[in-house]
């Protein structure tokens, strides 16, 4: 009690930042994937989120690692960025967040899956280009590729 004697002001400031507080908007942001057929299971960076159609929030606009896979179709691994409205630029976003609105914005990816060829001259055709991949690539063998004796020789 004795401190509030001291600090009359203090006991008219606490009130005001509560009611600003409690006052203060709250500013949404979410990311909708979508893919033809739906029901590929989707991660954001690394983080399993569920299958499509999937919405999930986020902090941040940005690039996200993005990863969809689905049974009998090729996995899709890409960056995906998120752009958002206007108001949430800094220093913009800063006044959107702590007045008394509600601000949303809605990022929506929608993504077409290939279907995977899983016939026997598919998969050597693959392999093939992984192989002349890799001796582009420093001219030598995977370490693997060398002790499971896939090295052709």
């Amino acid at each position: 009690m004795d401190t509030l004697r001291r600090y009359p002001r203090l006991c008219a400031v606490i009130p005001a930042v509560a009611a600003f507080a409690a006052l203060s908007g709250c500013v949404e942001r979410r990311i909708s994937i979508d893919t033809e057929p739906p029901g590929a299971l989707v991660w954001l960076n690394d983080a399993q989120i569920g299958r499509t159609p999937v919405d999930v929030a986020f902090t941040h606009e940005g690039t996200y690692d993005l990863r969809i896979e689905k049974e009998g179709y090729e996995p899709l691994v890409t960056p995906a960025k998120t752009t958002g409205p206007i108001w949430d630029v800094v220093p913009i976003d800063f006044v959107v967040e702590v007045l008394p609105i509600k601000a949303r914005s809605q990022t929506r990816w929608t993504f077409t899956l290939t279907p995977r060829d899983d016939s026997e001259e598919a998969l050597l055709s693959r392999a093939g280009a992984l192989r002349a991949r890799v001796a582009e690539g420093d001219g030598t063998e995977p370490a693997a590729q060398k002790a499971s004796g896939l090295d052709g020789k």
